[in-house]
């Protein structure tokens, strides 16, 4: 049999690693993952979840045609693509008729490519005329994208290409376990200590990435923000300022000193339980070396202060002189596969393709044109992803919502909750690979291509823009998702405008950022083919891209960056006599995001089976429970079952649980659905919890 091989990236996560596909010449699976070892991120390295990555693509573990319920409480059951979208019409139709444009919504991935990004954001723009998309990454980086603008008056998640990490002298890694969530970005840590640099992880937990730490802070959850002010006071106190770069390159240092110097060691040392010579100790390894970066991710981004805690660690760069120069500079190291170009065309509430605003008047002009609408007939800016989801089937909100690349039934806060009103709407239609707990709950549920089936662009988390190449033709009865926003589009008498190829989509969308924050002009199918992918800013074809940024100016109007006046406040939740001890939330490595996909994959199955609660050994001997032994977590919002495990790498007074399970062992059951009021944010890293052994807790 004839082989042909595909370069490609891999479906997961932001590193969006380079990787080789190998087919038979038919176009059919099977399909085998090939390392790559000249793309420059992961260099052919490959986590198990990418090196499985094809195991996805089996008819056995997907859908294959289109299913439809009859009756509300019956069952789903197979049907024609014309019939699913046909009722996918009526059903929008008649909610739009009865209640208005705005009660039509879309919700959105930061999985999707740019192309169906844009081309969903455009849909509930033009097809639907409706303020109501929005889309899961509110749960992912919003907060450090809206502390990046608010600094550097525009956002990348990282200004600078991964490689830099290893060359600096010193990365303070703030809530972020490598090791874990994206392991072939693990390599430049290591690198970053054998060229001599030092690490420091903050972290809750000895995660394995903060084993490899020259220095752990373990603070309370939700401590971060006091943290970052603690360290700045020091900076201040021992004469660690760059007063040069301070005075020539940023604006508003007085009014952050002021609120730092409030947040003495001893002080900081009550609200974080980090010891006042740690921090001095961080400070020392942070300020002694010639570069440093500070890297955040959900960590301290989740959280209903997680602007102000971002902008508190972006002070410490501006302070510093770690920004603005070769080799130093803050990052957020972004989650989701496209988390970056996810938010950048257009399916968040408030912005339109480009990165523009929606509310910005010239912003509405050119995409109007590029559309070839009038800018009146754009909606406004909607509701955030919790509080689109919070309000739905309500008087006032979206009675009929279509929701691709996304499961929050697993991946909302509150998500029991999140559940009640996901049932209580007049019509759900939902566009997955695979049979996922929302689609579960569905109307209509339409099915996706996946990954190796389509072709697109994403955005890593360098800010690279990628094409993920076609390797492999979908099963019959499957299509793209900008097939399926074609045929609505079609169907809703917009026939013009949606087209299903993907590169006459992001032909579209360069002339709809050109000129933007996001500016992809200059970046076409054949460039980014030719050089491994193309940094964005990039205005036109002679332009070279933009690996590292700020080097001259910042992206604000007089060019200098913005300190962020903050000061500590606690949690929205925190312990009491009913809820005695905090819990935190994160990933392990044998899963990803809501585990849609992933738990299809025996091989990661057996290295993560099912959810877990993470407690230190003194508590354990508290309430008596033995590794293994079945805990219930409760709070406020609801319960949540899991085995116990039990390490002295927790605080005494914090346990964790993984989020990629549904049913009894959902972590999002418990967590906290309070909003940064910048951001739309969720609180999903600290909530305030009782632990009891399951049986006892039962009785009671």
């Amino acid at each position: 049999m004839d082989m042909t091989t595909t370069d490609t990236h891999c479906p997961y996560c932001s590193l969006q690693c380079g990787m080789r596909l190998r087919t038979a010449d038919t176009g059919a699976a099977p399909v085998e993952v090939l390392e790559r070892p000249e793309f420059p991120v992961n260099l052919g390295a490959l986590c198990g979840k990418g090196r499985t990555a094809a195991a996805v693509l089996r008819p056995a573990v997907r859908l294959t045609e289109p299913l439809v319920r009859d009756v509300r409480g019956g069952e789903l059951r197979p049907a024609s693509w014309d019939e699913a979208l046909d009722r996918t019409v009526a059903g929008m139709s008649a909610a739009r008729e009865r209640y208005g444009r705005d009660a039509v919504g879309v919700f959105g991935g930061g999985g999707l490519t740019n192309e169906k990004a844009y081309l969903l954001g455009k849909f509930a723009r033009v097809a639907l005329r409706t303020a109501s998309v929005d889309y899961n990454g509110r749960f992912c980086m919003s907060s450090a994208a809206a502390a990046h603008r608010r600094a550097f008056g525009i956002d990348r998640g990282l200004p600078f290409p991964m490689a830099d990490i290893s060359r600096t002298g010193c990365v303070i890694l703030v809530g972020s376990n490598p090791a874990e969530t994206m392991p072939p970005a693990l390599r430049y840590f290591r690198e970053l200590r054998e060229n001599g640099g030092r690490l420091i992880v903050v972290d809750p937990r000895r995660t394995r990435t903060a084993e490899l730490a020259d220095l752990h802070l373990q603070p309370l959850p939700g401590g971060d923000l006091a943290l970052a002010l603690g360290l700045l006071h020091l900076v201040v106190a021992d004469g660690h300022l760059d007063e040069d770069f301070i005075a020539r390159r940023t604006t508003g240092f007085e009014a952050a000193r002021a609120a730092a110097m409030a947040h003495w060691p001893e002080r900081v040392e009550r609200l974080t339980g980090v010891p006042a010579a740690t921090l001095a100790a961080a400070v020392e390894m942070f300020t002694s070396a010639p570069e440093g970066m500070v890297l955040t991710a959900r960590g301290p981004e989740q959280h209903s202060k997680g602007t102000d805690t971002v902008g508190a660690w972006i002070n410490l760069c501006l302070a510093t002189g770690r920004a603005g120069r070769p080799l130093s500079g803050y990052g957020c190291l972004t989650g989701q596969g496209n988390g970056q170009g996810g938010r950048e065309h257009g399916q968040k509430a408030d912005q339109l393709p480009g990165y523009r605003s929606i509310e910005d008047p010239a912003a509405r002009a050119h995409v109007a044109a590029v559309w070839g609408v009038d800018p009146a007939c754009l909606p406004g800016p909607g509701r955030s992803a919790y509080e689109l989801l919070d309000a739905l089937g309500r008087a006032d909100g979206v009675r009929a919502l279509l929701v691709m690349g996304s499961n929050p039934v697993v991946s909302a806060p509150r998500a029991a909750h999140v559940t009640e009103r996901l049932r209580a709407l007049d019509f759900l239609v939902v566009a997955d690979p695979v049979l996922s707990e929302t689609a579960r709950l569905a109307d209509v549920v339409l099915p996706s291509a996946q990954w190796a089936e389509e072709t697109g662009t994403l955005t890593n988390l360098e800010g690279r823009v990628l094409l993920r190449r076609r390797a492999v033709d979908a099963p019959p009865g499957v299509r793209d998702d900008l097939a399926v926003l074609s045929g609505l589009a079609g169907r809703l008498g917009v026939p013009k405008g949606f087209p299903a190829d993907p590169e006459e989509v992001f032909e579209e969308l360069r002339r709809a950022s050109a000129g933007g924050p996001a500016d992809y002009a200059g970046i076409s199918y054949a460039r980014i083919g030719a050089e491994d992918g193309v940094f964005w800013p990039c205005p036109d074809e002679a332009h070279p891209g933009t690996p590292r940024m700020f080097l001259d100016r910042f992206a604000t109007p007089d060019g200098r960056a913005r300190f962020a006046a903050v000061s500590h406040r606690p949690a929205a939740e925190e312990p009491d006599a009913e809820f005695p001890l905090f819990l935190t939330t994160g990933r392990v490595v044998g899963q990803y995001q809501s585990g849609a996909q992933t738990r299809r994959v025996e091989e990661l199955n057996r290295a993560a089976p099912g959810p877990f609660v993470e407690l230190h050994p003194a508590l354990a001997g508290r309430l008596g429970v033995a590794e293994g032994q079945l805990l219930a977590v409760s709070s406020r919002r609801g319960r949540a079952v899991a085995p116990a495990r039990v390490t002295d790498a927790i605080r005494p007074d914090t346990v964790f649980m993984p989020f990629h399970w549904g049913g009894e062992g959902r972590a999002n059951s418990v967590t906290n659905p309070a909003l940064d009021p910048v951001s739309g944010m969720p609180e999903f890293k600290v909530c305030a919890v009782r632990v009891e052994r399951a049986a006892a807790e039962a009785d009671r």
